[in-house]
């Protein structure tokens, strides 16, 4: 049989994801149709009656048929929650709503939201949604083209622009997009729906979109065996006072009855557990509430959410396969492992230390710094642990741009450390924080090799100011270009050296520098004044050709200064030597 496509709302923050969903829900409660929408553990259940009494004479208008027998919602909205939702083969959810605030446009979440549905494959349609915010925006019409065809044309043309500015966001990021009613390939482009999650506008138009797209594209990746055999995503491992451990489910395929024993991933491996009990929310009760009561029952099936009791689950996987047991224990525990390789995460010899919330939250990290070339040593689930802060600081005396952690989804630990600590529940946001970090530490990790080198300058020996001629010689200088360091060796214009800087005073104080339009006195050994250098001559720093190299390699940290400075270097060197430092 066929299935209910599982659906999951995505998006920026403040974009009115729960409120979109809570509007979607609500269009199918206030359509009172019998047996109207469903709470499980988890999703929503909007059965085909409910979607055709929420969608009314638009089925009719568009003499379109739906055959799928509704759709699940996955309760928890937000790009975190997808990315824990797993099965074999990729992500849980068959199918995804993006939600942009028309007024915002894309903001960070809603590129990480896109970046999260290419990496898994997953279809999507757009919903812009808060279109009732829109300045002039008035609620004419039940269905939403003629509502838009029934505003003020000022109103209209706010409405166009900010949807088209959407469509050239999207563009740029390499995406074709349209309003729903204007496309005309939907293998080629986005659907976008305007929608209003506070009156219902779009509403119906939403779900006619999600249900038509799902029953031309996906209708042979939603059959399923509901008398076969369970199989699930676990959702959240959570504790329940007087319970214990319980685990909400998704079951997408097969049914599942009190007492069947079911394989399940831990932290530890693969355990075998027996189901205790199966817990459904009461009639009418909020699952999302706290205080939500739950009644049992003997068994679920494919699609729904299920909140499932059995032992040994402590140590459960948020966004992991379950799997009932169906005969051969070992093939099941083959066929869950197999699973589970799908999702392994592969570490590098070298790298950083990298914690998710969840397996699906961690796979989609670890991709995305895989694209940035970013290697990763260590990778795991949950809070960042001392043992985890041992392991950077360890790893950090032997390489410094990689004694890091980066955690995405959990909390930063207050536990004191020389290691770099980064979190975010942005992933490009997390990236990026420790792109600029690292490329701040690799720029000082240069600089102080450019420290250690003799650095690039030219003076001019001032006339009337020579205070000693030789041993050592004591002379007025003024740095045109670069800067003048103790210890420098200096060269004529013909690339001969023929002093060495002593020291350097200013001022009567005796400094280790002198940058560029200062005078300072110096004292040069090896030189006499009036025989290898006079009053007035311009000398350059005595620079080696792998000196040379080493400031070309180093290039962009150089200043125009430097630069000028070495220019001329390298000419007067090359009259000597024409591939010098080349």
């Amino acid at each position: 049989m066929i299935r209910q496509p599982i659906v999951t709302i995505m998006g920026h923050v403040d974009h009115g994801k729960t409120s979109l969903l809570d509007s979607i829900r609500g269009s199918a409660i206030t359509a009172k149709e019998a047996g109207g929408i469903t709470q499980a553990i988890g999703a929503s259940i909007i059965p085909l009656s409910t979607i055709k009494k929420v969608c009314g004479g638009l089925l009719d208008k568009l003499k379109f048929t739906i055959t799928l027998p509704g759709l699940l919602f996955i309760d928890t909205p937000g790009h975190a929650a997808f990315m824990s939702l797993r099965k074999r083969g990729g992500s849980l959810a068959d199918i995804a709503i993006l939600v942009i605030d028309i007024n915002d446009g894309i903001m960070p979440q809603t590129r990480e939201s896109i970046d999260i549905l290419r990496h898994a494959k997953t279809p999507f349609i757009i919903a812009a949604n808060k279109v009732d915010m829109i300045e002039g925006w008035s609620r004419k019409k039940d269905l939403l083209v003629d509502d838009l065809n029934a505003q003020d044309p000022s109103v209209v043309q706010r409405f166009e622009t900010k949807l088209y500015e959407i469509v050239g966001q999207l563009y740029e990021l390499g995406l074709q997009a349209d309003r729903f009613d204007r496309v005309g390939d939907y293998t080629k482009q986005v659907a976008i729906v305007p929608t209003s999650a506070k009156t219902g506008e779009g509403i119906p138009e939403l779900l006619m979109v999600m249900t038509g797209l799902a029953q031309r594209f996906l209708e042979d990746s939603l059959k399923v065996e509901v008398s076969g055999p369970a199989k699930g995503t676990i959702l959240e491992v959570k504790e329940q006072k007087g319970l214990g451990t319980v685990l909400d489910v998704i079951i997408y395929d097969g049914s599942l009855k009190v007492n069947d024993k079911i394989l399940i991933a831990t932290q530890d491996g693969v355990v075998e557990s027996k189901v205790k009990a199966l817990l459904e929310p009461a009639k009418h009760e909020e699952m999302r509430e706290k205080k939500a009561k739950f009644v049992h029952v003997d068994s679920v099936r494919a699609a729904t959410g299920v909140r499932i009791i059995a032992p040994k689950s402590e140590g459960a996987l948020a966004g992991t396969p379950l799997l009932m047991i169906d005969g051969n224990a070992e093939e099941a525990r083959k066929a869950l492992e197999s699973e589970l390789k799908e999702v392994l995460i592969e570490t590098d010899k070298d790298g950083l230390i990298v914690k998710a919330d969840s397996l699906g939250s961690l796979e989609a990290l670890m991709t995305m710094l895989k694209e940035s070339g970013i290697s990763v040593r260590k990778s795991s689930i949950g809070p960042i642990t001392k043992k985890d802060v041992a392991d950077a600081e360890a790893i950090l005396k032997k390489d410094a741009l990689h004694g890091v952690i980066l955690g995405f989804n959990i909390p930063k630990p207050d536990i004191q450390t020389s290691a770099l600590i980064l979190c975010d529940d942005i992933i490009y946001r997390l990236i990026e924080e420790y792109e600029k970090w690292r490329d701040e530490q690799r720029r000082k990790t240069e600089l102080s090799e450019l420290e250690n080198i003799t650095a690039p300058c030219k003076i001019e020996i001032l006339k009337g100011y020579v205070f000693r001629q030789s041993n050592p010689a004591i002379v007025g200088v003024e740095v045109i270009y670069g800067a003048l360091k103790s210890n420098t060796p200096l060269m004529n214009k013909k690339g001969d050296q023929v002093a060495f800087v002593k020291g350097i005073r200013l001022e009567k104080e005796a400094v280790d520098k002198a940058e560029r339009g200062k005078q300072v006195s110096v004292s040069l050994q090896g030189v006499t004044i009036g025989r290898q250098v006079n009053e007035g001559d311009v000398l350059y720093s005595a620079i080696s050709e792998d000196e040379f190299r080493k400031y070309k390699e180093f290039r962009d940290h150089l200043t125009e200064d430097q630069k000028l400075v070495l220019k001329e270097i390298a000419e007067i060197m090359r009259e000597k030597k024409a591939l010098w430092g080349v």
